[in-house]
């Protein structure tokens, strides 16, 4: 396991991070412990979780799971989210003062601690003005109630609008995003990573393995099957198999992927991680497992490190394919600018 700062902060954290969407639907709970262990014992330090996840029982599980073992608390960096509903009411939503101080609240006492290390905007509110929300946030560092302030799903302009209010005004800064991103989904590279880069935020990916496309899972021009995913439901979210599968590149990425995880004696999925834990301002990539076994597979990327070669031929097979202006090499060299000799 190798480690890095959280962002621009002084906290260190795993390079690898558990996620927990999984905890309390796809995996019971005697099997989520288990994950919790294992991550642990392999170097893990970096958990990540959110309210809405199977409705607070995600967070009760890594309660309990802490409750269980004394001093692994001390050990970890927990973060969380809040912004999706948790009730029917009007404002059992959203990122407004009245939603988030009672979501924190809630899931301070699921989680059990004192203090959430990382919390984050699940999503950009457009009800509520972030400059409420920050304001929230800068209460809540103040009270103890949570260490870092991060933010999931915010486009570019969103970001870069949070983190310079948060800045300006004297409020705690945006130190992470947690975005999709992964071999098939670089979109974010056009607005998004600049954001990141030039402001020191840390990206925290979350569908690191494509829900389960780069692993090698899946044939083409074969509709899943089975206790995947994508066999209980072919048609699930921007994984859907119908449109991935009619892309020439996503199969000229798998088999990229093949060769390079055959050469190395490892499997795609850690490939696959590795490429994305060393993309640039990535601090740490979310893990979601359904089993210990395929835990055990993604944490052989804990210290895999791809050559020069292996990145150029994973970057060139999924390059994003856009118009040659604003984000293609026009646009780029227009904006590149060197010093006169």
């Amino acid at each position: 396991m190798r480690y890095r700062r959280l962002g621009s902060t002084g906290t260190i954290v795993s390079t690898l991070c558990l996620g927990t969407m999984t905890f309390g639907a796809e995996t019971d709970e005697p099997g989520s412990h288990a994950q919790l262990d294992r991550f642990v014992e392999a170097g893990g330090t970096f958990l990540d979780t959110a309210d809405v996840y199977t409705r607070g029982v995600s967070e009760q599980i890594v309660g309990r799971w802490l409750s269980a073992r004394p001093g692994v608390r001390d050990r970890l960096v927990i973060a969380t989210k809040g912004r999706f509903p948790m009730g029917d009411g009007a404002n059992d939503a959203g990122l407004s003062r009245t939603h988030l101080s009672r979501a924190l609240d809630a899931s301070l006492s699921r989680l059990g601690v004192e203090t959430i290390d990382l919390y984050q905007a699940h999503a950009w509110d457009p009800l509520t003005p972030i400059e409420e929300t920050l304001r929230f946030y800068d209460d809540a560092v103040r009270a103890g109630k949570i260490r870092y302030v991060g933010v999931s799903n915010f486009v570019g302009w969103q970001l870069q609008k949070a983190v310079l209010l948060a800045r300006f005004g004297g409020l705690p800064p945006i130190v992470t995003l947690q975005p999709q991103y992964n071999l098939l989904a670089r979109d974010i590279e056009h607005e998004v990573v600049p954001v990141c880069v030039n402001e020191g935020v840390g990206i925290l990916p979350w569908s690191p393995l494509g829900g389960g496309w780069l692993t090698g899972k899946y044939r083409r021009d074969e509709l899943p099957t089975g206790a995947t995913r994508l066999g209980e439901n072919p048609n699930r979210g921007v994984e859907a198999y119908a449109g991935r599968n009619a892309s020439e590149q996503t199969w000229q990425v798998v088999e990229a992927l093949g060769e390079i995880a055959l050469a190395r004696g490892v499997s795609m999925a850690a490939v696959a991680l590795a490429w994305l834990a060393d993309a640039p301002a990535v601090t740490s990539v979310i893990l979601g497992a359904r089993t210990t076994a395929q835990l055990d597979d993604n944490l052989t990327a804990g210290d895999l490190v791809l050559d020069p070669a292996e990145r150029e031929r994973l970057d060139k097979v999924s390059e994003p394919r856009v118009a040659d202006y604003p984000y293609g090499r026009a646009g780029i060299d227009q904006r590149g600018r060197l010093l006169p000799q």
